[in-house]
């Protein structure tokens, strides 16, 4: 079995704090056995209007966030999945939504880009969410191979299509992590039965770290980061506020799930459309 962990912030502008933030939660988990450790989204800058800059910065190397990052990898001795981060995929592009995955020798060894943007009207004191203003469409799925299982990369609102999480548990997922900033009103609704929806239909761990509570800007996130088993089981959960969860993942008790309900072996539909080759990064 090994040991995961997701992390919970209430992010804001201000990236140093984040990141001083982020770096006592990495401690914690790295503390409590974690191998590999999740950051939510926008976890260095929540509600950031500079994100052009922060996202030109992290390119061209002068940013504080991606050598952060492979520093408390490093230090720790753990991989770190980078929630997400504004990042462009060339000199002078639109940033991306982009989730890093980071080895336990500080090396970036995975890139993954929001395929699905939050283009949503919310009963909520925001009311409109226009993420296609600030961040372009990803255009790669991206599975890779961690000490801790096979891990399939996902963010946020892709929760809500089932059709990406089919295609990483057709390229061998059995981790799938899900980095969000849920809102309060939509994560009431439908974040527990979404992501319990996501490890039962692929049969793979979920883990799930989200924003959890009242930010800066007046934002409310809905918390509870999770890690939830094949079964679809909420192993451990966090409802509000700052923190760590950790949990086990047994890739035998993985396997013997698929063993006894081989539903992939059942699908009379043709599968989702091919893997795209990861971009380099």
């Amino acid at each position: 079995m090994s040991r995961i962990a997701a992390i919970q912030m209430i992010s804001g502008a201000d990236v140093q704090a984040n990141l001083d933030v982020a770096a006592r939660l990495i401690g914690e988990a790295a503390e409590q056995g974690a191998q590999l450790i999740l950051l939510p989204e926008c976890f260095a800058a929540f509600g950031n209007r500079s994100l052009q800059a922060v996202a030109a910065a992290e390119y061209d190397g002068s940013g504080p966030i991606r050598p952060f990052l492979a520093e408390q990898a490093r230090s720790h001795g753990v991989w770190l999945v980078a929630g997400s981060i504004p990042l462009p995929a060339a000199a002078g592009a639109r940033p991306m939504a982009c989730c890093l995955v980071i080895d336990n020798q500080g090396r970036e060894v995975a890139r993954y880009d929001k395929l699905h943007l939050f283009d949503v009207e919310v009963a909520d004191n925001q009311r409109s969410y226009r993420e296609s203003r600030d961040y372009g469409y990803g255009d790669r799925v991206v599975c890779i191979d961690t000490p801790v299982g096979r891990l399939g990369l996902s963010i946020c609102y892709d929760v809500r299509f089932a059709e990406l999480y089919q295609t990483l548990r057709n390229a061998g997922a059995e981790l799938i992590v899900v980095p969000s900033a849920f809102t309060a009103v939509t994560g009431a609704a439908h974040w527990e039965v979404l992501l319990r929806a996501r490890a039962i239909e692929t049969q793979c761990y979920v883990l799930a770290a989200n924003q959890g509570g009242t930010h800066a800007n007046g934002r409310e996130t809905f918390g509870h980061s999770c890690l939830i088993d094949p079964w679809g089981e909420i192993t451990t959960c966090l409802p509000r506020g700052e923190g760590v969860i950790c949990g086990e993942i047994d890739l035998q008790h993985l396997q013997s799930i698929r063993g006894r309900m081989p539903v992939a072996g059942h699908r009379r539909f043709a599968p989702p459309g091919p893997i795209l080759p990861a971009r380099e990064h």
